[in-house]
């Protein structure tokens, strides 16, 4: 009996070192071509966006600048009123999802003459990436629209004169597409911000919100999603507003996490089968193992290739029926079809099919698996709480099972 377990062992170590490859193998696929493949995407399809404010100064009349663009004092704005649309739409490379989006951006700012005389003012508008693709792109100051407007150093320069205590509305529109984020950045200048308001529509229900933003003062419920909405009428800042994409599941990562939990699934079935036919006197002999432990590497090896062929839940139940045909069919003629078809499926279908199925549900998974383990053991101890271990382990000829 001390060889037949040392073999299943040994068994037992050699699928845990072909999961182990198999998962460095899909490390490889995943990982080490994520930046190849963002930059494929963020190629195509542009990059997280980060929005700036404009900035407003006035027009310098002096030899000495304080900036490089030629200006000086910078002009607080008066009110801003902003509206912002995110359309989600992942897109896959490889073994992976990333998280694309459509933005349409309106904003209008007000800009207020508090000074005695006219003032020659110049906005500074600051693209939220470079590289992305801007269409419908609207500016106007003033309500008047620019319809040729100055570019330096991919920034829209644009000079304006102002009259005493008069307010002038700088408008800005534009339909773009970004990756992963969307944020609204007060910028590290700007230290205050007065009447404030920006609404956010989203289409997709599952919204946060990345480090250091601030938490809508206020949302409701779309038909599609969210509608959020920050207003402020004297803020600080310091902080930012931003929205960040629901990811999708990834096929890489996600078969790959798998693939390293493996072994506790065939630990678990494994004792239980050694236990249940101990128990029950039925040979097995450690060739058995060997092939139960193949089906059950089977199962990770088909799903690691078939995802990248067949949606993540397609290639999970076929290759979770290929690997409880394997088993199922096997012991079928080894044991006898009762004990195959009840207990090994059984077996099979809680430590190899529900276990791995705990891996969708994020969060979740360890709580799973650790009732699972707490079940096993409960199990085990009530169903050999009368054998007689002292028989089961003396070298007796053991009983194969009848079909």
């Amino acid at each position: 009996m001390f060889k037949r377990v040392l073999a299943i062992s040994f068994i037992y170590v050699c699928t845990v070192a072909g999961w182990m490859i198999l998962a460095g193998t899909l490390l490889v696929r995943t990982e080490a071509l994520d930046g190849r493949l963002r930059d494929a995407v963020e190629q195509l399809w542009g990059t997280a966006h980060t929005q700036t404010p404009p900035q407003v100064y006035l027009k310098s009349s002096a030899s000495r600048t304080d900036n490089e663009q030629g200006y000086r004092e910078t002009v607080a704005l008066d009110s801003s009123d902003i509206t912002v649309d995110l359309k989600l739409e992942h897109r896959r490379k490889g073994l992976l999802w990333y998280s694309t989006y459509h933005v349409q951006f309106a904003g209008v700012y007000t800009v207020v003459n508090h000074s005695p005389q006219a003032q020659e003012m110049v906005v500074d508008f600051k693209f939220p990436a470079e590289q992305a693709i801007y269409d419908n792109f609207r500016f106007a100051v003033g309500g008047q629209e620019v319809s040729e407007v100055e570019l330096k150093s991919g920034n829209i320069v644009q000079p304006f004169r102002i009259e005493p205590g008069e307010s002038k509305t700088v408008e800005i529109a534009y339909d773009s597409q970004g990756l992963d984020e969307w944020n609204y950045d007060f910028g590290s200048s700007v230290k205050q911000v007065r009447n404030f308001s920006l609404t956010l529509n989203t289409d997709f229900d599952n919204i946060d919100f990345p480090q250091r933003s601030i938490s809508p003062t206020a949302k409701e419920k779309t038909a599609d999603g969210w509608s959020l909405n920050w207003r402020y009428t004297n803020l600080l800042t310091g902080v930012k507003i931003g929205m960040v994409m629901p990811k999708r599941l990834n096929p890489g990562p996600w078969v790959m996490q798998l693939t390293a939990a493996a072994p506790v699934s065939l630990f678990l079935f494994f004792f239980l089968l050694f236990v249940c036919t101990a128990g029950r006197s039925i040979r097995l002999h450690p060739m058995n193992y060997f092939f139960i432990g193949a089906a059950f590497f089977s199962f990770h090896l088909l799903l690691a290739y078939l995802v990248d062929h067949v949606s993540i839940h397609t290639a999970f139940w076929l290759c979770s029926a290929v690997s409880v045909f394997l088993v199922v069919s096997y012991m079928r003629l080894v044991v006898g079809i009762r004990f195959a078809f009840v207990e090994v499926a059984l077996f099979q279908l809680v430590y190899l099919v529900l276990f791995s199925y705990t891996f969708f549900f994020a969060g979740y998974t360890g709580l799973a698996i650790t009732v699972l383990c707490v079940c096993t053991l409960f199990a085990v101890m009530q169903f050999t709480a009368r054998i007689d271990w002292e028989k089961v382990f003396e070298k007796t000829p053991e009983k194969k099972l009848q079909s």
